[in-house]
């Protein structure tokens, strides 16, 4: 049975259903753009316009993770821990360049203008080895919580880039 089945679309009762089925889709899911999102409505039994998605998400304050480009609700560093660490071994796959530890500490080189990017994903990912990250233009200074969860991230952070 549908979700939304013999409710007009265009009722208040669906657009509420409806945009709460936005905010479940997104919490569990990576949808990058309003088609994913309009697919997955249409399986989950609601009929939406582009135009429909496009005032949903902006009703909803939806915005972009800068990890992984998904929509998520606003303030929300990562809904799904899983997509939060995806992100971060794209992010360090395409970005990491060099990663030199010292003690509990990391200093990450990316490209230029990189950094930023990366460390949003580090942070986003929420590690339990991390107290937290600064970054530059091209370098990242991540504090690990002792030695050895430091020695455990740059493992793992040399892994995700391939080096």
């Amino acid at each position: 049975m549908l979700r939304g089945a013999g409710i007009d679309r265009h009722t208040p009762l669906m657009k509420s259903r409806r945009q709460e089925a936005i905010l479940e889709l997104v919490d569990r899911e990576q949808l990058r753009n309003q088609e994913e999102l309009r697919r997955r409505l249409e399986r989950e039994g609601f009929e939406a316009t582009q135009a429909t998605i496009s005032r949903d998400i902006k009703e909803l304050g939806l915005v972009k993770r800068a990890g992984d480009g998904a929509y998520q609700r606003p303030g929300l560093t990562d809904a799904v821990p899983e997509a939060a660490h995806n992100a971060l071994a794209r992010a360090a796959a395409e970005f990491v360049r060099r990663v030199d530890r010292v003690q509990q500490m990391l200093v990450i080189r990316t490209g230029a203008g990189q950094a930023q990017a990366l460390a949003l994903a580090i942070d986003g990912a929420r590690l339990p080895e991390t107290v937290g990250t600064i970054a530059g233009d091209d370098t990242i200074l991540v504090i690990a919580r002792d030695g050895r969860r430091a020695a455990t991230l740059s493992k793992r952070l040399e892994e995700y880039a391939g080096l």
